[in-house]
């Protein structure tokens, strides 16, 4: 049910993207985050396109620097400018008739990286989709109001600057990947079982990761929203108007409330940005929700999209 293929983008980027259900049809897209791939949306894209669902065209792109779509050297390639032009590019690719726009998308969905993307996205060009759905991916405001004041998430942020060290993705990949295992089952889950982390997934993590790991660790270097140290003021330098933080667009947050480096504490006064904001709380889970309660995630969106 669901095909793999190259999408290029206009400016020179190449897209590798899941997608499922028919072109022409109401779309979906769907954003990972850090250090995964688009192939956790799978059940979700096999949801959502089948007739008694919605019959969407659901789209995953693999990010650029993740598998096998672009990934340029270069750091500044990473600012959200360039990830939130991939997008806009793919949407108009999927929502477009002769190059005329005939509809917006009925939603982009995001979990961490990929809600960083999605809330500049719905800030800079809400005109391209009616909805928005973020799991476990704090908005810029909330997020960096905790990184300048609240020294327990500058603590469960630290890993962030290990992953701007110039031989970050070295360290990764040394020993079967051994700390991008510990991303999975600590970092973000506080040592919680795993059992949807089979030997099968695993592979899936090694196929992404085994195309390199530079694109993915150039996020974290081109973003200045991580713990100030005392050789780099990071987010305790940053100042955002609130023009880049304002997202007016209908807006359902799912939190998995066990999420160690991402607190629910990120998601109190979000409704001072998102003034048309549904929040769902979700005890128990962590930040790996999407794979320990994909159908819970996938009831959610349901009601949402009606």
């Amino acid at each position: 049910m669901i095909e793999t293929y190259q999408q290029p983008l206009p400016h020179g980027i190449t897209l590798s993207c899941r997608a499922a259900g028919e072109r022409g049809r109401p779309v979906l897209i769907f954003l990972h985050g850090f250090p995964e791939g688009a192939f956790v949306w799978d059940p979700m894209l096999e949801h959502f396109s089948q007739p008694e669902n919605g019959g969407y065209r659901c789209v995953a792109p693999n990010l650029r620097g993740f598998e096998k779509s672009s990934a340029p050297a270069e750091v500044a390639a990473y600012r959200p400018k360039f990830l939130v032009q991939d997008i806009a590019a793919l949407v108009a690719i999927e929502t477009c008739s002769d190059s005329v726009v005939t509809h917006p998308l009925a939603c982009l969905v995001a979990h961490d990286w990929g809600g960083a993307v999605a809330w500049n996205f719905a800030n800079q060009l809400p005109r391209l989709t009616r909805k928005l759905a973020i799991i476990n991916s704090p908005h810029p405001g909330t997020f960096l109001r905790e990184l300048k004041t609240n020294a327990a998430q500058q603590a469960a942020s630290a890993y962030m600057n290990f992953l701007v060290r110039e031989d970050a993705e070295k360290l990764l990949t040394d020993n079967d990947f051994a700390r991008l295992w510990k991303f999975l089952t600590h970092e973000f889950a506080g040592d919680r079982p795993t059992p949807w982390l089979t030997d099968a997934v695993k592979n899936q993590y090694r196929a992404v990761w085994s195309h390199g790991l530079r694109g993915g660790c150039n996020y974290y270097r081109a973003s200045p929203l991580r713990p100030p140290r005392p050789q780099d003021p990071a987010a305790a330098a940053v100042d955002l108007p609130t023009s880049m933080l304002m997202v007016t667009l209908p807006t359902l947050v799912v939190w998995g409330m066990d999420d160690v480096a991402l607190p629910p504490v990120l998601i109190d006064g979000l409704q001072d940005y998102v003034p048309d904001l549904t929040v769902q709380k979700v005890p128990g889970a962590t930040h790996w929700i999407v794979h320990e309660q994909p159908d819970l995630v996938i009831d959610h969106l349901r009601e949402f999209l009606r």
